[in-house]
């Protein structure tokens, strides 16, 4: 038996099980609904492994460690699409672009006709852009069901439950359901959309900035693009409001026209767990290790 349990099997759950099995250890690995799935905010993510993009508005820390995200998936076994972001701003919005310039790095400046080049089907829609080539992309989905997968492999499977053996040493990756333990912790409501659209053929992340609605579209394969997401400082939970469902779709339509034509797949939304500096924390609280 080991001493070890880890609460939570969403994206941090499932990372940390990963890196102690790595260092020889056999946690035990406790979810809720036994696996990953619509409860876990993960589940709603975009999948952008855009450590530049990110310092926008991260800490040069976030930057820093974000670099090494793409190939951490990769050697876990997941499917990482190492083709860039390409960040777009309407022509009434340039200020948005020089603005996004001045605070991230990592990107080179590109024309209409570079944007045609990476992007065939955004020919003649925009004629300026930045493109981070270094970063890529994942379907969260998939990979976290790779890594449940090798988990499994090394002999670690997810128990269904809420409640740690006695005696463990607890490793509390349950998100915002840990909210009660850890004061400061705040919920930022993020709403999304799945769209069909064979209308397009899209390699990479795109982001439209706009000072109020920016949103990002992540391709995910046989014509199906992520679509979001809202940042709404609310822990409100239940189903995406017709408000963020027509300013997401009205932003994607500025993207493309192709895109007013996408069947709607699916819509989520849930609760992103954060801090006042929106900074990642392992804190020690109680007995238990939270990673947050």
């Amino acid at each position: 038996m080991s001493d070890v349990a880890i609460l939570g099997a969403g994206v941090a759950g499932l990372c940390v099980a990963a890196e102690l099995v790595a260092r020889g250890l056999r946690p035990r690995l406790i979810d809720r609904a036994g696996g990953p799935g619509a409860q876990a905010c993960s589940w709603w993510a975009g999948g952008m492994l855009a450590h530049f993009c990110e310092g926008e508005t991260a800490e040069p820390e976030v930057v820093r460690l974000g670099q090494a995200a793409a190939d951490w998936w990769a050697a876990q076994g997941a499917e990482v699409t190492r083709a860039g972001t390409l960040v777009l701003a309407p022509a009434r919005d340039r200020a948005e672009l020089a603005r996004f310039a001045a605070r991230t790095r990592g990107h080179r400046a590109v024309d209409d006709a570079g944007i045609a080049a990476l992007e065939p089907d955004l020919a003649g829609r925009a004629r300026e852009g930045l493109f981070f080539e270094d970063e890529a992309h994942l379907d969260p989905r998939a990979a976290l069901g790779r890594l449940a997968a090798r988990l499994s492999e090394a002999g670690i499977d997810i128990e269904a439950g809420d409640t740690p053996p006695p005696g463990a040493r607890v490793i509390d990756c349950r998100g915002w359901a840990a909210r009660d333990s850890l004061p400061g912790l705040r919920g930022v409501r993020g709403e999304m959309v799945l769209l069909r659209c064979h209308d397009l053929a899209l390699r990479r992340t795109l982001r439209l900035l706009h000072p109020r609605v920016p949103v990002y579209l992540v391709p995910r394969g046989q014509g199906i693009y992520m679509l979001g997401a809202t940042m709404v400082e609310s822990a409100r939970p239940g189903p995406v409001t017709a408000r963020a469902l027509l300013e997401l779709l009205s932003s994607a339509y500025a993207l493309h026209p192709a895109l007013s034509e996408a069947e709607v797949v699916e819509t989520g939304a849930d609760i992103r767990p954060a801090f006042a500096d929106n900074m990642p924390r392992v804190v020690e609280r109680d007995g238990r290790i939270h990673l947050n």
